[in-house]
């Protein structure tokens, strides 16, 4: 036969069975609130509008256009800005050329040169054509592309921007 508890252990028991409820009670929730934005992760791609179809009456004439992603990472919260550059080919809506303004050799933003008739990069005096080619310079591939677009019923112009 076992031998009968005591008041005194009795009553610990059941401070320690009580105290490790509340603990638990108030501690997970807060374990639950302090790691949730780190392991919250966002989507990598959206459709972002870039301007109206209208905006871009001229053939042949790059349109520039810039946006802002902002992303959050856990705590930390970071924008950052994204550009290019539209040409419509044709009168056709479909018939666009989207180049992304950054120089493919150190990321600087290029500019439209009229006169010169080229895209220039002013880090390291690389120049692009209007197909995004290289024309001059270190840069070691064409200017990057957005290849998936698409045109709304309001006519707004949206590109698919993939993260990373």
């Amino acid at each position: 036969m076992s031998e009968p508890i005591s008041r005194r252990d009795f009553m610990k028991a059941t401070v320690y069975f009580v105290g490790g409820l509340v603990s638990a009670a108030i501690g997970l929730p807060s374990i639950v609130y302090l790691l949730d934005p780190a392991l919250r992760s966002e989507a990598g791609e959206a459709w972002v509008p870039i301007g109206k179809l209208t905006d871009m009456p001229e053939i042949g004439k790059p349109y520039p256009f810039s946006f802002t992603r902002v992303r959050i990472n856990g705590w930390e919260r970071t924008a950052s800005t994204h550009g290019g550059f539209v040409i419509r080919r044709s009168e056709d809506p479909n018939d666009l050329l989207l180049l992304n303004s950054r120089c493919t050799h150190l990321a600087c933003t290029v500019n439209w040169k009229e006169e010169e008739g080229i895209f220039a990069c002013p880090c390291h005096d690389a120049g692009f054509d209007k197909e995004g080619r290289v024309t001059h310079g270190p840069p070691p591939r064409p200017l990057d592309r957005y290849e998936n677009f698409r045109i709304t019923e309001d006519g707004v112009l949206e590109i698919l921007y993939k993260e990373g």
